[in-house]
């Protein structure tokens, strides 16, 4: 099993809860020092690499399947 794939859906599922977390809860997610909704942005960055890595996962694949007679 491609490593990409674990790690790819646990950056997705824990991006996902941040982002919902974020949207839903905004005001769980000041820091002490910023105004700004820090749960909203880390899911956000956590979802965008987790699908990349996931994309990543599925192109070797089909690149793997794709070389092989």
């Amino acid at each position: 099993m491609d490593l990409r794939v674990p790690s790819g859906s646990f950056f997705t599922l824990i991006g996902l809860i941040l982002l919902g977390m974020g949207a839903f809860a905004p005001h769980m997610g000041a820091a002490p020092l910023t105004t700004e909704n820090v749960n909203l942005y880390s899911g956000a960055a956590m979802l965008v690499f987790g699908l990349f890595l996931l994309l990543m996962a599925w192109r070797a694949t089909r690149l793997q399947k794709g070389s092989n007679p």
